[in-house]
């Protein structure tokens, strides 16, 4: 059985039938998704408020049995233990690392402590398989230092996967703030032109954009939170633009601080700084509108001319070989 996937594993015909078979499940996947995807708000809305009942009631037996109440997620506790025992705070933590986790919407200790545990375990994992698969699987014939070399790129690769899993959740999650931040600028300015204050407006906004983009929700929610306990509103504010690293946000987040501190009316910046971020929506889609027909000039030399050809060639080919 080895044998066998060993030959196969370093076999290029094998690899390149099962890249084709892996791509085309990839590609029906992606084609059926939208079609079976539904709606599943409503059934994730009822699952939260099941979960928060669940939280609720067994939050209400510790307390009853006088046991401290921890409103944060605790990290695992073997992470604890590795990441105390080696001190990987002080070698790998860095304040950068919290501000994109954040960015991500991982807040508190538990995911500062997984990050850190998964940057000591990337490595190590990536150096043990990439030397399994060169020495022992695929057997190539080079010198040692050049599978060395590989091995070692392979380690510092896994060095930064966890860099590069963050960045990733921090793009999706900026692409959905963007996509619905003007949608809740026009929500949250008919809401302040109606005579709520700022705090009750973002609270009304936080629930109504809640269905079209719930990272958004989740951050206006935190706003109101902070604008509500915070010494400063201006902090508040800041704080919003840290965590989203938008430029439509943090240019929202600037207009508000001035017109709290100069006293200019809310709802002209609020109408101003919506235009401008709907515009900045509409520039952005005509900027990929505009770069979609060089994308597509690989693909369609690759893919449709040659099957154009054959369609087209095909029965003047067989008409030929049929004469012969």
């Amino acid at each position: 059985m080895f044998d066998f996937l060993t030959y196969h594993v370093s076999n290029p015909r094998s690899m390149a039938m099962l890249f084709a078979a892996v791509a085309a499940i990839a590609t029906v996947l992606t084609l059926a998704m939208p079609l079976l995807a539904g709606d599943s708000l409503d059934k994730r809305m009822k699952a939260v408020a099941l979960e928060r009942e669940k939280i609720r009631q067994r939050e209400r037996e510790r307390m009853a049995r006088g046991e401290k109440v921890m409103l944060r997620r605790s990290p695992k506790q073997y992470m604890q233990t590795i990441v105390n025992e080696l001190n990987l705070g002080k070698w790998v933590g860095q304040e950068e690392a919290r501000a994109l986790l954040v960015q991500a919407g991982h807040r508190g200790q538990a995911p500062y402590i997984t990050f850190l545990f998964f940057r000591l375990l990337a490595p190590i994992l990536m150096l043990a398989g990439s030397a399994f698969y060169v020495f022992f699987v695929a057997k190539l014939e080079q010198p040692t230092s050049i599978k060395v070399g590989i091995c070692i790129f392979a380690t510092y690769l896994g060095m930064y996967l966890p860099i590069l899993f963050v960045k990733n959740q921090i793009a999706k999650r900026q692409l959905s703030i963007r996509r619905a931040f003007p949608d809740a600028l026009d929500l949250l300015l008919i809401c302040v032109e109606s005579g709520m204050s700022i705090e009750a407006a973002f609270r009304k906004v936080s629930v109504e954009v809640g269905t079209q983009s719930i990272p958004l929700a989740e951050e206006l929610t935190l706003t109101t939170a902070e604008l509500s306990y915070l010494q400063e509103r201006r902090q508040a504010y800041e704080n919003l633009a840290k965590r989203t690293n938008l430029d439509g946000v943090k240019a929202v987040c600037m207009a508000l601080q001035q017109a709290e501190r100069y006293g200019t009316p809310l709802g002209q910046t609020l109408r101003v700084m919506a235009q401008e971020n709907r515009d900045m929506r509409m520039s952005e889609a005509e900027k990929k509108a505009a770069g979609l027909p060089p994308k597509l000039t690989v693909p369609m030399i690759l893919f449709f001319l040659p099957v154009l050809f054959v369609v087209i060639l095909g029965p003047a080919g067989i008409r030929i070989m049929e004469m012969r």
